[in-house]
């Protein structure tokens, strides 16, 4: 009797933790969307914040991509700058990042 009650509140638990699970990655996609849109914002305190933002998300191909296109597009210098300085730092951490699977791969 104990075990199956064990076994069913287990069930339950995980159940719950996978929808939050999901929720959550739904939230966080919807967030990463929203600061996409904001990149391109005519207001440049939106896109000084989601730059902010994108400097913090991990190193991508897709951003580095996003983000040279907002530099060709940018008419401010000072964002301009701010973005090649996140465009330089995420080159590095996917070289470095492409350089250790290499190493990886011939060990």
């Amino acid at each position: 009797m104990d075990r199956g009650r064990i076994l069913k509140t287990t069930g339950i638990l995980l159940l719950a933790m996978g929808a939050a699970a999901a929720v959550a990655a739904l939230i966080v996609r919807d967030q990463i969307e929203r600061h996409r849109r904001d990149l391109f914002s005519p207001s440049v305190l939106q896109r000084l914040a989601a730059l902010g933002y994108i400097a913090g998300l991990g190193a991508s191909v897709e951003i580095v991509h996003l983000l040279r296109d907002f530099v060709a597009w940018e008419p401010r210098s000072m964002l301009r700058r701010r973005a090649l300085q996140i465009i330089a730092r995420m080159e590095q951490q996917l070289r470095q990042t492409s350089s250790a699977e290499t190493a990886a791969e011939l060990a």
